[in-house]
């Protein structure tokens, strides 16, 4: 019986009695390193704008004088009382021509500069309404176009009063004062001092290389080679903004009455003799109308 025991006792052992080896325990996880962050990428500059180009002039186009010739003085006569009329006739301080006017005028700037001169605008673009106005003020046909039969030069925008001044914008010597319409304003120098007579012909030799025809009986007007129509419908724009030379004030300036006037030519019968000493001058000299 021990032997049989025994036997049993060896069978249970060889049959492990359902103990199981330990297990090997799981290695615990990985614990995982938190990832960099990625970095960010810096904003690309922003392009710098391209530079707004200027809309491209075509020759016709009015443009302000000053804006393309810093350098030029004006003293627009019209533009106050200070002329033969007495009277403002336009409301306007600001030259305006048309540009390649302008552009024919920068070169001869640039022709007197090395001269140690400048120049001086009287006159430039004159509005046909203007016209009318410096009719309404002396409706002579003598010195005066008369605009229902054809307007000034002045009107298309290409011609130009002026005069010769130092690089200071001081005044040099002339022949005349301007609205001076006597012989001595004409392009015979002979009648007038040296240094007057060497002046205006170097503004007119300067001024006639760069594209302008002179004028004989006005040594200041300039006449742009290069023609344009009359401009009926620009108007600069006027210190008081006027809408239209129409609604400008006519003003009169203050003169000593003239003396008995002439009777009119008899080629003009019943012209009214003008009203100012110095447009009476101009009636007498039988100027022609500009």
């Amino acid at each position: 019986m021990n032997r049989r025991l025994l036997v049993l006792l060896m069978l249970l052992l060889l049959s492990g009695c359902g103990v199981r080896p330990p297990e090997t325990p799981a290695p615990p996880p990985a614990v995982q390193e938190s990832a960099e962050p990625e970095a960010i990428p810096a904003p690309e500059p922003e392009a710098s704008p391209l530079p707004v180009s200027e809309p491209l002039l075509e020759a016709s186009d009015f443009v302000r004088v000053t804006d393309y010739l810093p350098d030029i003085a004006v003293d627009l006569k019209y533009a106050s009382a200070d002329n033969f009329t007495g009277q403002v006739i336009y409301d306007f301080t600001d030259a305006y021509l048309r540009y390649g006017t302008v552009q024919k005028l920068s070169a001869a700037l640039e022709a007197l500069e090395p001269q140690g001169y400048s120049l001086l605008v009287w006159d430039a673009f004159r509005p046909t309404a203007a016209q009318f106005r410096l009719w309404e003020a002396c409706p002579d046909p003598v010195y005066v176009a008369n605009p229902e039969k054809g307007f000034s030069s002045h009107s298309r925008g290409n011609t130009v009063d002026l005069t010769l001044v130092t690089l200071e914008g001081e005044a040099v010597e002339m022949p005349t004062d301007f609205d001076d319409f006597s012989t001595l304003a004409d392009r015979d120098y002979s009648d007038v001092p040296e240094p007057a007579a060497s002046h205006a012909q170097l503004l007119e030799d300067v001024m006639t290389d760069c594209g302008f025809r002179p004028y004989d009986r006005e040594w200041w007007h300039f006449s742009d080679t290069d023609d344009y129509p009359v401009e009926e419908i620009f108007i600069p724009e006027s210190e008081s903004e006027a809408s239209s030379c129409a609604s400008w004030p006519l003003t009169t300036a203050t003169h000593t009455p003239a003396s008995p006037s002439p009777t009119p030519p008899a080629s003009w019968p019943g012209t009214p003799p003008p009203s100012t000493p110095i447009a009476q001058k101009l009636w007498r000299s039988g100027s022609p109308p500009w």
